[in-house]
């Protein structure tokens, strides 16, 4: 009982903190940082660069918190190798800021493993214990903004499985605050469920 009471204290001032830091974020602001950004990115926060992530309408405090691990080397990813360096959380939640007030984007699924993909998000995997994605990431792909769960809905294939596979192989750990949940529910799929879950959320809306 302790440590769940513990937990939740150190979640909640998390919180609160994160609130701090977007309450005086400035959109436009970030969008003058976010010019480099553009080469994997796109103008439009569309990613242009395979393995790349749409950031267009994602939610702020999900992305803050990725810049924050990503410039504090607590996740890695080789292309951003730098890019963030010297920035403050000041400077990251303006760039939060700027890429969630971006136009949302929806992609268009594939028929190929559509009817998997769909059972893998909509109702997990009993027999392997492989929750529902809806249950984090909400029936249309729009995530959790309070609870920092990221908008998953028109994401690029490629990128979902990446992400996906470096969850399940522990390369990613992004998710210790919330009990390694992304990284039980991937170490549970095949390279085949993933591509097929990945397929069908980038048709989501």
């Amino acid at each position: 009982m302790r440590t769940n009471v513990v937990a939740a204290t150190l979640i909640g001032a998390a919180l609160l903190s994160w609130v701090s830091i977007a309450d005086a974020a400035d959109a436009a602001a970030g969008k003058a940082q976010a010019a480099p950004c553009a080469a994997c990115h796109g103008e439009n926060g569309v990613a242009t660069v395979a393995g790349s992530a749409t950031l267009a309408g994602q939610n702020e405090r999900y992305l803050l918190r990725q810049l924050q691990a990503i410039r504090d080397k607590k996740r890695d990813i080789p292309l951003m190798a730098g890019q963030l360096d010297g920035k403050s959380d000041e400077d990251l939640a303006n760039l939060s800021a700027h890429y969630a007030g971006l136009a949302k984007t929806v992609g268009q699924a594939k028929d190929e493993n559509l009817p998997l993909g769909t059972q893998i998000y909509r109702g997990g995997i009993m027999l392997k214990g492989v929750a529902a994605c809806t249950a984090c990431h909400s029936p249309t792909g729009g995530g959790n903004a309070p609870a920092g769960f990221p908008r998953l809905s028109g994401q690029a294939p490629d990128y979902v499985v990446t992400q996906l596979k470096a969850y399940r192989e522990g390369v990613r750990s992004t998710d210790e605050d919330y009990g390694a949940m992304m990284r039980n529910v991937a170490s549970g799929l095949t390279d085949t469920e993933m591509t097929a879950v990945a397929n069908y959320i980038h048709g989501l809306h």
